[in-house]
């Protein structure tokens, strides 16, 4: 396996944090985690996995010798030589901007534990932050709190952003494989350092390592999302053109359009809008960067615009299938069953979820009974109160949206709806 030798400390144990240690640690890493959240510090003490993510708990049972987990910064600190932040960066709803609050929280802590330890040690900021963070009041306040410089000499600090690109649901896949590592670096020492953890981490050969200063890092990061909202809002649009013209098949042309090596095949299918923590806000981001420096992002703005209209399109639908299967019945109130509420499967996160919106949009005119494996505690909090989370039954009186399962139920000849 290596040289597994580097001791790594992980700041934030949530969604993200928890695979992550998992990761390091099935790897041979020793990794201390640490969490302001002692629920989840609890849990990992146990050998549980404080989230749901596929493969967590399985890898947090085998390796759990190589993990340790704390409340206490100054114990993951001085007992690491490296420290990945990976803590939530909330978008400002006023100007679309991250806020930096929690990182630079952890930031001034680690500092105040450098500052007494006689040794170099290795900041890494993997949460996405805005251009011009890294290199300024984040590097300013590691600096103040320390009391050293960011360099490579003995007794200073390396400091990166190395943002991760995965997808909830597939978060230790995406880890363990990664298309490429992105890194900004203070110096050429942590970069080396970055460059060698995940040559030992990565299955992929050969890996592709792209090293940068800061700010071309954290601008490549936001484009990157913003660039695949572009390509799905794309395919939504063509599906929608094709369900308009007599004869033509989203599915058949959005394939041949993406066997165009110019385009491809990735996130080029009709589908729901995108949603969840990253996809929205990122496009947000980039928006409201373009505008600050007086760039033009009038792309990304229609491209929001356009995803917010998929759930009109799809009220639309719903609409136009009850007319067709019921007719102008004004005195029965039709039900409906949307399975799955999460932004994606695999996942518990309803953040920006489509389901959820599409829910409180059809309660209005609809019965909505409503079932996620995953997803039903926090579903419950974002659905209007009138739409009721079920198990799932086969019976009378409706029909179910988004399931390859209720497809074929529905081919069978059964009506489906969601019900205790």
């Amino acid at each position: 396996m290596g040289d597994t030798s580097l001791r790594i400390s992980v700041i934030g144990l949530g969604k993200l944090g928890s695979p992550m240690i998992a990761v390091f640690a099935s790897k041979g890493y020793h990794v201390i985690g640490l969490d302001v959240n002692k629920e989840f510090v609890d849990a990992l003490e146990r050998g549980e996995a404080p989230v749901s993510e596929p493969q967590l708990q399985e890898l947090i049972i085998q390796y759990k010798a190589n993990i340790e987990v704390t409340i206490c910064y100054e114990k993951a600190i001085s007992e690491t030589d490296m420290t990945m932040i990976i803590v939530p960066t909330p978008s400002d709803p006023n100007t679309g901007f991250f806020s930096n609050d929690y990182v630079l929280s952890a930031i001034k802590a680690i500092g105040e534990v450098i500052k007494s330890c006689n040794k170099y040690h290795q900041v890494v900021v993997t949460s996405t932050v805005m251009p011009g963070s890294m290199d300024g009041i984040i590097r300013d306040t590691l600096e103040s709190s320390s009391g050293r410089k960011v360099g490579c000499q003995d007794n200073e600090i390396g400091l990166a952003y190395n943002p991760e690109f995965i997808a909830l649901g597939q978060v230790i896949r995406d880890m363990l494989n990664p298309d490429f590592i992105l890194i900004g670096e203070s110096d050429k020492h942590i970069g080396d350092a970055l460059e060698a953890l995940y040559l030992k981490t990565a299955a992929k050969r050969p890996l592709p390592f792209h090293r940068m200063n800061f700010v071309n890092v954290e601008i490549t990061e936001i484009s990157i999302n913003t660039y695949v909202t572009t390509k799905i809002t794309y395919a939504n649009m063509l599906s929608e053109l094709c369900e308009n013209l007599p004869g033509a098949d989203a599915d058949i042309v959005s394939a041949a359009v993406g066997s165009d090596s110019r385009v491809g095949n990735k996130y080029l299918k009709g589908a729901l809008a995108y949603g969840g923590p990253c996809f929205p806000r990122d496009n947000r981001a980039f928006a409201a960067l373009a505008k600050s420096v007086f760039a033009n992002a009038l792309l990304a703005e229609a491209t929001d615009q356009l995803n917010n209209y998929q759930i009109e399109r799809l009220l639309r639908i719903c609409g136009q299938i009850a007319e067709f299967s019921f007719g102008d019945v004004p005195q029965i109130k039709l039900k409906v069953g949307i399975l799955g509420l999460s932004y994606k499967p695999d996942t518990p996160v309803v953040e920006c979820s489509v389901a959820c919106a599409l829910a409180n949009k059809l309660i209005c005119n609809f019965d909505v009974f409503a079932y996620d494996s995953l997803a039903m505690p926090s579903a419950s909090q974002m659905c209007d109160k009138r739409v009721q989370m079920r198990r799932i039954l086969v019976a009378g009186g409706a029909g179910f949206i988004g399931s390859h399962l209720a497809c074929r139920l529905l081919e069978d000849g059964h009506d489906v709806i969601c019900d205790d």
